[in-house]
């Protein structure tokens, strides 16, 4: 069994560096979700920040580069694994934290399934 590291953009995902998807709608496994507000090609901590607005009072969440299945590019659509709930579920993301705390990303990738390191 491979292991699969949740912080990278999976190969067939669709992703190529250097593309800014920031904008593009996010379709959980069962519906719209929101945009794009944010996204990160950090090696081993990719990552999407996505803006909710109404859908559950404009909370920002954040996607591990690893959840997401599709990118289509005509469509400005980024499809990820995951449920709204599971999304609606997950730590809000603050930017200032991420900013000062290294270990900051520990607690989205407990909460989707991987240790970070």
């Amino acid at each position: 069994m491979t292991e699969f590291d949740i912080w990278v953009y999976r190969p067939d995902a669709g992703y190529r560096a250097g593309t800014d998807i920031v904008g593009y709608k996010v379709e959980a496994t069962d519906g719209s979700i929101g945009k794009i507000s944010k996204h990160s090609e950090e090696v081993g901590a990719s990552y999407l920040v996505v803006d909710t607005g109404m859908w559950i009072f404009g909370k920002p969440v954040l996607l591990p580069a690893g959840t997401i299945s599709l990118i289509n590019t005509v469509d400005e659509k980024v499809y990820v694994g995951r449920s709204k709930d599971q999304i609606k579920d997950a730590p809000e993301f603050d930017a200032s934290k991420y900013r000062g705390e290294p270990s900051y990303l520990e607690q989205f990738a407990k909460y989707y399934g991987q240790p970070h390191m």
